[in-house]
Protein backbone atom coordinates (compact mmCIF):
# COMPACT_ATOMS: atom_id res chain seq x y z
CA UNK A 1 0.00 0.00 0.00
CA UNK A 2 1.33 3.41 -0.93
CA UNK A 3 1.65 5.86 1.91
CA UNK A 4 3.36 9.14 2.59
CA UNK A 5 6.97 8.43 3.36
CA UNK A 6 8.23 9.17 6.89
CA UNK A 7 10.54 12.15 7.22
CA UNK A 8 14.17 11.14 7.01
CA UNK A 9 16.00 10.67 10.30
CA UNK A 10 18.25 13.55 11.23
CA UNK A 11 21.96 12.94 11.35
CA UNK A 12 23.88 13.67 14.55
CA UNK A 13 25.19 16.94 13.08
CA UNK A 14 21.71 18.03 12.02
CA UNK A 15 20.29 17.26 15.47
CA UNK A 16 23.08 19.29 17.00
CA UNK A 17 22.34 22.23 14.69
CA UNK A 18 18.64 22.08 15.61
CA UNK A 19 19.45 22.12 19.32
CA UNK A 20 21.71 25.10 18.78
CA UNK A 21 18.97 26.88 16.83
CA UNK A 22 16.47 26.21 19.62
CA UNK A 23 18.96 27.51 22.16
CA UNK A 24 19.41 30.67 20.12
CA UNK A 25 15.67 31.48 20.27
CA UNK A 26 14.45 34.17 22.65
CA UNK A 27 11.96 32.51 25.00
CA UNK A 28 9.18 30.81 23.06
CA UNK A 29 9.70 33.02 20.01
CA UNK A 30 11.66 32.30 16.84
CA UNK A 31 13.72 35.47 17.24
CA UNK A 32 17.47 34.95 17.37
CA UNK A 33 19.51 36.02 20.40
CA UNK A 34 22.63 36.14 18.24
CA UNK A 35 21.02 38.49 15.73
CA UNK A 36 19.70 40.76 18.50
CA UNK A 37 23.16 40.89 20.12
CA UNK A 38 24.50 42.04 16.76
CA UNK A 39 21.99 44.89 16.48
CA UNK A 40 22.63 46.08 20.04
CA UNK A 41 26.37 45.90 19.43
CA UNK A 42 25.84 48.11 16.38
CA UNK A 43 24.09 50.63 18.60
CA UNK A 44 27.00 50.61 21.00
CA UNK A 45 29.35 51.40 18.12
CA UNK A 46 27.18 54.36 17.10
CA UNK A 47 27.47 55.96 20.54
CA UNK A 48 31.10 54.98 21.06
CA UNK A 49 33.14 58.20 21.50
CA UNK A 50 35.83 56.85 19.14
CA UNK A 51 33.31 56.79 16.32
CA UNK A 52 31.85 60.20 17.06
CA UNK A 53 34.87 62.50 17.25
CA UNK A 54 34.56 65.16 14.62
CA UNK A 55 34.79 68.86 14.10
CA UNK A 56 32.38 71.23 15.82
CA UNK A 57 30.56 71.74 12.53
CA UNK A 58 29.99 68.00 12.19
CA UNK A 59 28.75 67.75 15.76
CA UNK A 60 26.01 70.25 15.04
CA UNK A 61 24.96 68.36 11.97
CA UNK A 62 21.99 65.99 12.16
CA UNK A 63 23.28 62.42 11.74
CA UNK A 64 21.45 60.31 9.20
CA UNK A 65 20.78 56.72 10.20
CA UNK A 66 22.19 54.04 7.90
CA UNK A 67 19.33 52.36 6.01
CA UNK A 68 20.38 48.83 6.94
CA UNK A 69 20.78 49.80 10.59
CA UNK A 70 17.40 51.57 10.56
CA UNK A 71 15.69 48.46 9.19
CA UNK A 72 17.30 46.26 11.83
CA UNK A 73 16.55 48.53 14.78
CA UNK A 74 12.97 48.97 13.52
CA UNK A 75 12.69 45.18 13.53
CA UNK A 76 13.73 45.23 17.19
CA UNK A 77 11.06 47.89 17.79
CA UNK A 78 8.42 45.53 16.40
CA UNK A 79 9.84 42.55 18.32
CA UNK A 80 9.80 44.43 21.62
CA UNK A 81 6.01 44.16 21.75
CA UNK A 82 6.58 40.48 22.64
CA UNK A 83 7.04 39.99 26.39
CA UNK A 84 9.80 37.38 25.97
CA UNK A 85 11.79 39.77 23.80
CA UNK A 86 11.17 42.69 26.16
CA UNK A 87 12.38 40.65 29.15
CA UNK A 88 15.43 39.52 27.21
CA UNK A 89 16.26 43.14 26.31
CA UNK A 90 15.89 44.04 29.97
CA UNK A 91 18.19 41.18 30.99
CA UNK A 92 20.77 42.30 28.42
CA UNK A 93 20.67 45.85 29.89
CA UNK A 94 19.28 47.27 26.66
CA UNK A 95 17.67 50.24 28.50
CA UNK A 96 21.18 51.43 29.42
CA UNK A 97 22.21 51.23 25.75
CA UNK A 98 19.12 53.20 24.72
CA UNK A 99 19.85 55.75 27.46
CA UNK A 100 23.33 56.21 25.97
CA UNK A 101 21.84 56.73 22.52
CA UNK A 102 19.39 59.34 23.84
CA UNK A 103 22.14 61.13 25.73
CA UNK A 104 24.66 61.24 22.85
CA UNK A 105 22.95 60.76 19.49
CA UNK A 106 21.65 63.67 17.46
CA UNK A 107 19.86 61.48 14.95
CA UNK A 108 16.10 62.12 15.36
CA UNK A 109 15.07 58.81 13.79
CA UNK A 110 17.38 56.79 16.05
CA UNK A 111 16.16 58.66 19.15
CA UNK A 112 12.54 58.07 18.17
CA UNK A 113 13.10 54.32 17.71
CA UNK A 114 14.95 53.91 21.00
CA UNK A 115 12.20 55.70 22.96
CA UNK A 116 9.64 53.64 21.05
CA UNK A 117 11.31 50.37 22.07
CA UNK A 118 11.41 51.51 25.71
CA UNK A 119 7.74 52.42 25.39
CA UNK A 120 6.89 48.91 24.23
CA UNK A 121 8.96 47.40 27.03
CA UNK A 122 7.18 49.59 29.61
CA UNK A 123 3.89 47.92 28.70
CA UNK A 124 5.00 44.99 30.87
CA UNK A 125 4.73 45.54 34.62
CA UNK A 126 8.09 44.21 35.77
CA UNK A 127 10.01 46.23 33.16
CA UNK A 128 7.90 49.36 33.74
CA UNK A 129 8.78 49.29 37.43
CA UNK A 130 12.47 48.78 36.61
CA UNK A 131 12.54 51.69 34.12
CA UNK A 132 10.65 53.95 36.54
CA UNK A 133 13.03 53.23 39.44
CA UNK A 134 16.06 54.16 37.32
CA UNK A 135 16.17 57.89 38.03
CA UNK A 136 18.93 58.59 35.48
CA UNK A 137 16.96 56.88 32.71
CA UNK A 138 13.78 58.67 33.84
CA UNK A 139 15.44 62.07 33.59
CA UNK A 140 16.92 61.30 30.18
CA UNK A 141 13.48 60.29 28.95
CA UNK A 142 11.84 63.41 30.38
CA UNK A 143 14.55 65.52 28.72
CA UNK A 144 13.23 64.11 25.43
CA UNK A 145 10.17 66.31 25.99
CA UNK A 146 12.47 69.27 25.17
CA UNK A 147 13.12 67.73 21.74
CA UNK A 148 11.98 69.50 18.59
CA UNK A 149 11.28 66.28 16.67
CA UNK A 150 7.51 65.44 16.67
CA UNK A 151 7.92 61.64 16.29
CA UNK A 152 10.33 61.56 19.26
CA UNK A 153 7.94 63.70 21.29
CA UNK A 154 5.08 61.35 20.39
CA UNK A 155 6.96 58.23 21.51
CA UNK A 156 8.13 59.97 24.70
CA UNK A 157 4.56 60.97 25.51
CA UNK A 158 3.35 57.44 24.83
CA UNK A 159 5.95 55.97 27.19
CA UNK A 160 5.18 58.54 29.86
CA UNK A 161 1.44 57.87 29.67
CA UNK A 162 2.07 54.11 29.94
CA UNK A 163 4.04 54.65 33.17
CA UNK A 164 1.54 57.14 34.61
CA UNK A 165 -1.20 54.56 34.16
CA UNK A 166 0.68 52.13 36.44
CA UNK A 167 -0.39 52.81 40.01
CA UNK A 168 2.83 51.28 41.33
CA UNK A 169 5.05 53.91 39.68
CA UNK A 170 2.78 56.87 38.78
CA UNK A 171 3.88 58.92 41.80
CA UNK A 172 7.54 58.45 40.85
CA UNK A 173 6.98 60.10 37.48
CA UNK A 174 4.82 62.89 38.93
CA UNK A 175 7.62 63.74 41.34
CA UNK A 176 10.27 63.69 38.59
CA UNK A 177 8.10 66.00 36.47
CA UNK A 178 7.66 68.34 39.42
CA UNK A 179 11.47 68.51 39.77
CA UNK A 180 11.78 69.63 36.13
CA UNK A 181 9.62 72.78 35.86
CA UNK A 182 10.77 73.41 32.27
CA UNK A 183 8.58 70.46 31.23
CA UNK A 184 5.60 72.78 31.77
CA UNK A 185 6.96 75.13 29.11
CA UNK A 186 7.65 72.32 26.67
CA UNK A 187 4.18 70.81 27.00
CA UNK A 188 2.50 74.21 26.74
CA UNK A 189 4.55 74.97 23.62
CA UNK A 190 3.43 71.69 22.02
CA UNK A 191 -0.24 72.33 22.86
CA UNK A 192 -0.16 75.91 21.61
CA UNK A 193 1.83 75.43 18.40
CA UNK A 194 1.76 71.84 17.13
CA UNK A 195 -0.41 70.79 14.20
CA UNK A 196 0.44 67.10 14.64
CA UNK A 197 -2.90 65.53 15.65
CA UNK A 198 -1.41 62.34 17.10
CA UNK A 199 1.07 64.31 19.19
CA UNK A 200 -1.57 66.72 20.48
CA UNK A 201 -3.84 63.85 21.51
CA UNK A 202 -1.07 61.97 23.32
CA UNK A 203 0.27 65.08 25.09
CA UNK A 204 -3.30 65.91 26.11
CA UNK A 205 -3.71 62.43 27.57
CA UNK A 206 -0.50 62.92 29.57
CA UNK A 207 -1.68 66.27 30.97
CA UNK A 208 -5.14 64.87 31.72
CA UNK A 209 -3.61 61.94 33.62
CA UNK A 210 -1.19 64.18 35.51
CA UNK A 211 -3.98 66.51 36.66
CA UNK A 212 -6.15 63.56 37.60
CA UNK A 213 -3.34 62.02 39.65
CA UNK A 214 -2.01 65.09 41.42
CA UNK A 215 -4.03 68.20 42.24
CA UNK A 216 -0.96 69.89 43.70
CA UNK A 217 0.85 69.67 40.35
CA UNK A 218 -2.26 70.97 38.58
CA UNK A 219 -2.36 73.98 40.91
CA UNK A 220 1.35 74.64 40.25
CA UNK A 221 0.76 74.60 36.50
CA UNK A 222 -2.30 76.86 36.81
CA UNK A 223 -0.21 79.43 38.65
CA UNK A 224 2.85 78.94 36.48
CA UNK A 225 4.38 81.43 34.13
CA UNK A 226 7.33 80.76 31.85
CA UNK A 227 9.94 78.44 33.33
CA UNK A 228 13.58 78.96 32.50
CA UNK A 229 14.80 76.11 30.25
CA UNK A 230 17.97 74.37 31.35
CA UNK A 231 20.00 75.63 28.40
CA UNK A 232 18.49 79.13 28.18
CA UNK A 233 20.75 82.04 29.21
CA UNK A 234 19.20 84.16 31.98
CA UNK A 235 19.51 87.42 30.04
CA UNK A 236 17.31 86.10 27.24
CA UNK A 237 14.45 85.11 29.53
CA UNK A 238 12.52 88.35 28.98
CA UNK A 239 12.18 87.57 25.27
CA UNK A 240 10.55 84.21 25.89
CA UNK A 241 6.77 83.87 25.80
CA UNK A 242 4.86 83.40 29.02
CA UNK A 243 2.71 80.30 28.68
CA UNK A 244 -0.62 80.02 30.49
CA UNK A 245 -2.27 76.67 30.74
CA UNK A 246 -5.82 77.70 29.75
CA UNK A 247 -4.96 79.40 26.40
CA UNK A 248 -2.64 76.50 25.50
CA UNK A 249 -5.35 73.91 26.19
CA UNK A 250 -7.84 75.96 24.16
CA UNK A 251 -5.44 76.20 21.21
CA UNK A 252 -4.97 72.45 21.14
CA UNK A 253 -8.74 71.91 21.40
CA UNK A 254 -9.33 74.22 18.45
CA UNK A 255 -6.76 72.31 16.40
CA UNK A 256 -8.43 68.98 17.20
CA UNK A 257 -12.02 70.18 16.92
CA UNK A 258 -12.63 68.96 13.40
CA UNK A 259 -9.85 66.37 13.33
CA UNK A 260 -10.28 64.07 16.32
CA UNK A 261 -13.31 63.80 18.62
CA UNK A 262 -11.47 61.64 21.16
CA UNK A 263 -8.67 64.20 21.34
CA UNK A 264 -11.16 67.04 21.79
CA UNK A 265 -12.79 65.00 24.56
CA UNK A 266 -9.41 64.79 26.34
CA UNK A 267 -8.87 68.56 26.27
CA UNK A 268 -12.43 69.29 27.39
CA UNK A 269 -11.81 66.98 30.35
CA UNK A 270 -8.61 68.89 31.15
CA UNK A 271 -10.67 72.09 31.32
CA UNK A 272 -13.22 70.31 33.49
CA UNK A 273 -10.46 69.23 35.90
CA UNK A 274 -9.22 72.83 36.04
CA UNK A 275 -12.67 74.00 37.16
CA UNK A 276 -12.63 71.58 40.12
CA UNK A 277 -10.38 74.04 41.98
CA UNK A 278 -11.06 77.71 42.58
CA UNK A 279 -7.71 78.75 41.10
CA UNK A 280 -8.65 77.00 37.88
CA UNK A 281 -11.98 78.82 37.59
CA UNK A 282 -10.27 82.11 38.35
CA UNK A 283 -7.62 81.39 35.70
CA UNK A 284 -10.48 81.23 33.20
CA UNK A 285 -12.85 84.02 34.29
CA UNK A 286 -10.39 86.58 35.72
CA UNK A 287 -8.52 86.85 32.41
CA UNK A 288 -10.99 88.48 29.97
CA UNK A 289 -9.44 86.92 26.88
CA UNK A 290 -9.19 83.42 28.37
CA UNK A 291 -12.73 83.60 29.71
CA UNK A 292 -14.23 84.87 26.49
CA UNK A 293 -12.29 82.38 24.34
CA UNK A 294 -13.26 79.47 26.59
CA UNK A 295 -16.92 80.43 26.67
CA UNK A 296 -17.06 81.10 22.92
CA UNK A 297 -15.49 77.76 21.97
CA UNK A 298 -17.54 75.67 24.38
CA UNK A 299 -20.76 77.57 23.65
CA UNK A 300 -20.25 76.91 19.95
CA UNK A 301 -19.56 73.22 20.56
CA UNK A 302 -22.59 72.82 22.80
CA UNK A 303 -25.04 74.83 20.72
CA UNK A 304 -23.91 74.45 17.11
CA UNK A 305 -21.85 71.27 16.79
CA UNK A 306 -22.98 68.50 19.13
CA UNK A 307 -26.47 67.01 19.55
CA UNK A 308 -28.11 69.01 16.78
CA UNK A 309 -31.84 68.85 15.96
CA UNK A 310 -31.27 66.70 12.87
CA UNK A 311 -28.98 64.22 14.66
CA UNK A 312 -30.24 60.77 15.56
CA UNK A 313 -30.48 60.27 19.35
CA UNK A 314 -27.98 57.41 19.18
CA UNK A 315 -25.25 59.87 18.11
CA UNK A 316 -25.34 61.17 21.65
CA UNK A 317 -23.64 57.93 22.72
CA UNK A 318 -20.51 59.06 20.86
CA UNK A 319 -20.68 62.59 22.25
CA UNK A 320 -21.82 62.01 25.84
CA UNK A 321 -18.45 62.36 27.57
CA UNK A 322 -17.28 65.42 25.64
CA UNK A 323 -20.68 67.08 26.11
CA UNK A 324 -20.57 66.37 29.85
CA UNK A 325 -17.21 68.14 30.08
CA UNK A 326 -18.38 71.05 27.87
CA UNK A 327 -21.54 71.68 29.93
CA UNK A 328 -19.66 71.18 33.19
CA UNK A 329 -17.13 73.90 32.32
CA UNK A 330 -19.83 76.26 30.99
CA UNK A 331 -21.85 75.69 34.17
CA UNK A 332 -18.83 76.42 36.37
CA UNK A 333 -18.11 79.66 34.48
CA UNK A 334 -21.79 80.62 34.61
CA UNK A 335 -22.04 79.92 38.34
CA UNK A 336 -18.92 82.03 39.02
CA UNK A 337 -21.09 85.11 38.41
CA UNK A 338 -18.21 86.91 36.72
CA UNK A 339 -19.34 90.28 35.40
CA UNK A 340 -18.52 89.59 31.79
CA UNK A 341 -20.40 90.55 28.65
CA UNK A 342 -20.41 87.00 27.31
CA UNK A 343 -22.32 85.78 30.40
CA UNK A 344 -25.39 87.95 29.83
CA UNK A 345 -28.44 85.69 29.83
CA UNK A 346 -30.02 87.18 26.72
CA UNK A 347 -27.00 86.01 24.72
CA UNK A 348 -27.07 82.53 26.22
CA UNK A 349 -30.70 81.55 25.58
CA UNK A 350 -29.69 79.01 22.86
CA UNK A 351 -28.22 76.94 25.69
CA UNK A 352 -31.77 76.14 26.83
CA UNK A 353 -32.39 74.62 23.39
CA UNK A 354 -29.24 72.51 23.57
CA UNK A 355 -29.71 71.35 27.14
CA UNK A 356 -33.33 70.27 26.65
CA UNK A 357 -32.41 68.47 23.42
CA UNK A 358 -29.64 66.63 25.23
CA UNK A 359 -32.02 65.64 28.02
CA UNK A 360 -34.54 64.34 25.48
CA UNK A 361 -31.90 62.25 23.72
CA UNK A 362 -30.52 60.94 27.01
CA UNK A 363 -33.99 59.65 27.84
CA UNK A 364 -34.27 57.95 24.45
CA UNK A 365 -30.83 56.37 24.78
CA UNK A 366 -31.69 55.06 28.23
CA UNK A 367 -34.76 53.23 26.95
CA UNK A 368 -33.70 49.66 26.30
CA UNK A 369 -35.55 46.65 24.87
CA UNK A 370 -37.04 44.42 27.55
CA UNK A 371 -34.73 41.53 26.71
CA UNK A 372 -31.55 43.58 26.30
CA UNK A 373 -30.11 42.49 29.65
CA UNK A 374 -30.65 38.83 28.82
CA UNK A 375 -29.37 39.02 25.27
CA UNK A 376 -26.04 40.55 26.30
CA UNK A 377 -24.57 37.69 28.28
CA UNK A 378 -20.99 38.60 27.47
CA UNK A 379 -19.35 40.18 30.53
CA UNK A 380 -17.46 42.72 28.41
CA UNK A 381 -20.69 43.88 26.77
CA UNK A 382 -22.38 44.17 30.16
CA UNK A 383 -19.48 46.23 31.45
CA UNK A 384 -19.66 48.50 28.41
CA UNK A 385 -23.42 48.95 28.88
CA UNK A 386 -22.98 49.84 32.54
CA UNK A 387 -20.27 52.35 31.65
CA UNK A 388 -22.49 53.92 28.97
CA UNK A 389 -25.38 54.18 31.43
CA UNK A 390 -23.11 55.84 33.99
CA UNK A 391 -21.84 58.41 31.48
CA UNK A 392 -25.41 59.17 30.36
CA UNK A 393 -26.43 59.72 33.97
CA UNK A 394 -23.45 62.04 34.51
CA UNK A 395 -24.40 64.02 31.40
CA UNK A 396 -28.01 64.23 32.60
CA UNK A 397 -27.02 65.43 36.08
CA UNK A 398 -24.66 68.09 34.72
CA UNK A 399 -27.25 69.28 32.18
CA UNK A 400 -29.96 69.55 34.86
CA UNK A 401 -27.77 71.57 37.19
CA UNK A 402 -26.74 73.93 34.39
CA UNK A 403 -30.33 74.34 33.16
CA UNK A 404 -31.56 75.11 36.67
CA UNK A 405 -28.94 77.88 36.98
CA UNK A 406 -30.07 79.37 33.67
CA UNK A 407 -33.74 79.21 34.74
CA UNK A 408 -32.93 81.11 37.92
CA UNK A 409 -31.20 83.85 35.94
CA UNK A 410 -34.17 84.48 33.62
CA UNK A 411 -36.04 87.76 33.93
CA UNK A 412 -39.42 88.78 32.56
CA UNK A 413 -37.71 90.38 29.54
CA UNK A 414 -35.35 87.49 28.76
CA UNK A 415 -38.15 84.95 29.15
CA UNK A 416 -40.28 86.90 26.68
CA UNK A 417 -37.30 86.98 24.32
CA UNK A 418 -36.81 83.23 24.72
CA UNK A 419 -40.47 82.53 23.87
CA UNK A 420 -40.35 84.84 20.88
CA UNK A 421 -37.16 83.29 19.48
CA UNK A 422 -38.36 79.72 20.05
CA UNK A 423 -35.84 78.81 22.75
CA UNK A 424 -38.76 78.25 25.12
CA UNK A 425 -41.94 76.33 24.26
CA UNK A 426 -44.40 74.02 25.97
CA UNK A 427 -42.52 70.94 24.75
CA UNK A 428 -39.13 72.24 25.90
CA UNK A 429 -40.46 73.43 29.25
CA UNK A 430 -42.17 70.08 29.82
CA UNK A 431 -38.93 68.24 29.09
CA UNK A 432 -37.06 70.57 31.45
CA UNK A 433 -39.61 70.19 34.25
CA UNK A 434 -39.69 66.42 33.90
CA UNK A 435 -35.93 66.26 34.46
CA UNK A 436 -35.57 69.07 37.01
CA UNK A 437 -38.31 67.95 39.38
CA UNK A 438 -38.21 67.33 42.26
CA UNK A 439 -34.51 68.09 42.91
CA UNK A 440 -34.56 71.57 41.40
CA UNK A 441 -38.11 72.51 42.37
CA UNK A 442 -37.17 76.05 43.59
CA UNK A 443 -35.76 76.85 40.13
CA UNK A 444 -38.93 75.51 38.45
CA UNK A 445 -41.20 77.44 40.84
CA UNK A 446 -39.30 80.66 40.17
CA UNK A 447 -39.48 80.00 36.43
CA UNK A 448 -43.26 79.45 36.58
CA UNK A 449 -43.79 82.58 38.66
CA UNK A 450 -42.18 84.72 35.95
CA UNK A 451 -43.88 82.77 33.17
CA UNK A 452 -47.31 83.61 34.67
CA UNK A 453 -46.50 87.28 34.02
CA UNK A 454 -45.26 86.64 30.47
CA UNK A 455 -47.56 83.89 29.17
CA UNK A 456 -50.28 82.88 31.65
CA UNK A 457 -51.81 80.33 29.27
CA UNK A 458 -48.55 78.42 28.91
CA UNK A 459 -47.94 78.60 32.66
CA UNK A 460 -51.42 77.18 33.36
CA UNK A 461 -50.91 74.40 30.83
CA UNK A 462 -47.61 73.42 32.45
CA UNK A 463 -49.23 73.37 35.89
CA UNK A 464 -51.91 71.03 34.58
CA UNK A 465 -49.22 68.73 33.19
CA UNK A 466 -47.33 68.82 36.50
CA UNK A 467 -49.97 68.77 39.28
CA UNK A 468 -47.35 68.88 42.02
CA UNK A 469 -46.64 72.47 41.00
CA UNK A 470 -50.19 73.68 41.76
CA UNK A 471 -50.34 75.70 44.90
CA UNK A 472 -47.52 76.86 47.16
CA UNK A 473 -45.31 74.29 48.78
CA UNK A 474 -46.95 71.15 47.41
CA UNK A 475 -43.91 70.05 45.55
CA UNK A 476 -41.77 70.03 48.67
CA UNK A 477 -41.69 67.45 51.41
CA UNK A 478 -42.97 69.96 53.98
CA UNK A 479 -45.71 71.08 51.64
CA UNK A 480 -46.87 67.52 51.04
CA UNK A 481 -46.80 66.72 54.77
CA UNK A 482 -48.81 69.86 55.46
CA UNK A 483 -51.42 68.85 52.89
CA UNK A 484 -51.79 65.39 54.44
CA UNK A 485 -51.85 66.42 58.09
CA UNK A 486 -53.92 69.61 57.92
CA UNK A 487 -57.39 67.90 57.89
CA UNK A 488 -56.53 65.74 60.92
CA UNK A 489 -55.15 68.77 62.69
CA UNK A 490 -58.43 70.63 62.19
CA UNK A 491 -60.43 67.64 63.53
CA UNK A 492 -58.26 67.58 66.63
CA UNK A 493 -57.50 63.89 66.29
CA UNK A 494 -53.94 64.20 65.04
CA UNK A 495 -52.57 63.49 68.54
CA UNK A 496 -54.32 61.87 71.56
CA UNK A 497 -55.59 64.14 74.30
CA UNK A 498 -52.97 65.12 76.85
CA UNK A 499 -50.05 63.98 74.67
CA UNK A 500 -47.95 66.95 75.70
CA UNK A 501 -48.31 66.13 79.40
CA UNK A 502 -46.88 62.66 78.82
CA UNK A 503 -43.70 64.00 77.25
Amino acid sequence: MDRNPSPPLLSWDEEKDEEVARGDCIGSTVYSKHWLFGVLSGLLQIINPENTKSSSDDEEQQIELDEEMENEICRVWDMSMDEDVALFLQEFNAPDIFMGVLAKSKCPRLREICVGILGNMACFQEICISISNDKNLGQVLLYCLYDSDPPTLLETSRLLLTCLCRTEVASVWVEMIRELPAIYDSICFIMSSSTNVDLLVKVGEVVDKLFDLDEKLMLEWIRNGAAQPLDQPQQDSEERPVFRIVPCVLEAAKQLRSENLEGLDVYMHILQLLTTVDDGIQAIVQCPDAGKDTWSLLFDLGCHEFCQSDDLPIILQEQKTVLASVFSVLSAIYASQAAQEYLKIEKDLPLIDSLTRVLQNVERCQKKPENSAESNTDETKKSDLMRDELHLKILKDISCEFLSNIFQALTKETMAQGLKEGHLSKQKCSCAFQNLLPLYSPAVEGFLKILHEVDKTLADDLEKSFPSLKGPGKNTILGECHAILKPAWKRGDLFPSGWHQEL
